[in-house]
């Protein structure tokens, strides 16, 4: 046997990086959806909001952004895949941490900031046609806003990568995380087009009318939304990791009223159930830090005796 047939039939090194095949495919799938996202968004004119007026089969703007926020989701559920599946099958790597967070920058930094830009942009008055008031943001603020987001969502996934080991039990996060925040602003593209389907119904109970109200007040406030949401991703809150909180921890009487509460949302109302959802996950922290300081001053106790 020469030195080549050796070689070729020597066992693997353990230096040897070896790809997780399925788990890179999912992480990929998730930058796909991203792009995805993206495309359908940059379909949104002026003309399609006039399409939508005269009752013309091409897609509405309305549609092609409901398009994009659903690939957006299906993002996440890529993003929670991969992990699983690379830890259930122990293929857990550096390079799939490393590529994790380089689609999601695409799908939870990128997509959601276009997103934002795309639904509030003055030129395409989608504010009007969909909530029905009027609405006019000056495009540089927008973008400013849209580049923030962006720039927080890449900040928080570098962090993560380097502040996470291996032993890391993943119950919690630092700072609010980059798949929340695009769903908080993806959530209102799907709430919009579900009122705007109840408004051409001839009957419109007092749930689907609050509904419309106070989600058209939500959407004026996106922009403000997406500006908070871009700094607690970057802040040191904690947050919770729901996914794993809710399939490795034991049943609890506080888990069971938070699944009773939201399907109680989803079911009276049903077209900003996903709004309320995500912005209740990415405001109730800091609300909750913000008054457990307030008292703390007032009682003369330490704030992180509450914390506790």
């Amino acid at each position: 046997m020469n030195d080549q047939e050796t070689e070729a039939g020597a066992p693997r090194k353990p230096h040897q990086r070896v790809y997780a095949v399925i788990p890179t495919l999912l992480t990929l799938g998730n930058a796909v959806c991203g792009f995805g996202s993206i495309t359908f968004a940059a379909k949104v004119g002026p003309e399609q909001v006039v399409q939508g007026a005269l009752g013309s089969g091409a897609k509405t703007a309305g549609e092609l952004l409901f398009v994009s926020a659903g690939l957006i989701f299906l993002a996440m559920v890529f993003d929670a895949l991969d992990g699983s599946v690379a830890r259930l099958t122990k293929q857990s790597s550096d390079f799939g941490a490393q590529l994790d967070s380089l689609c999601d920058v695409v799908s939870f930094g990128v997509a959601p900031a276009f997103l934002m830009l795309k639904l509030m942009h003055p030129s395409h008055k989608m504010m009007e046609s969909i909530a029905s008031l009027p609405l006019e943001y000056p495009p540089r603020l927008l973008w400013t806003i849209a580049v923030l987001f962006m720039t927080c969502a890449i900040l928080r996934l570098a962090r993560f990568n380097n502040e996470t080991d291996e032993n890391d039990s993943h119950a919690d996060f630092k700072g609010l995380p980059s798949p929340a925040a695009a769903g908080v602003i993806a959530a209102f593209p799907i709430g919009l087009q579900g009122l705007k389907d109840v408004a051409g119904e001839d009957a419109v109970t007092g749930t689907q009318q609050m509904s419309s109200s106070f989600l058209s007040t939500l959407a004026i406030l996106l922009p403000l939304i997406t500006l908070s949401v871009a700094i607690l991703m970057v802040s040191r809150i904690r947050y919770p990791h729901v996914i794993n909180q809710f399939l490795r921890g034991t049943g609890s009487r506080k888990k069971v009223l938070k699944i009773i509460f939201t399907v109680l949302i989803v079911f009276l109302f049903r077209e900003m159930a996903l709004p309320i959802i995500f912005c209740y996950f990415a405001f109730a922290a800091p609300t909750r830090v913000v008054w457990l300081m307030v008292w703390a001053k007032f009682s003369g106790k330490s704030f992180a005796t509450f914390r506790k």
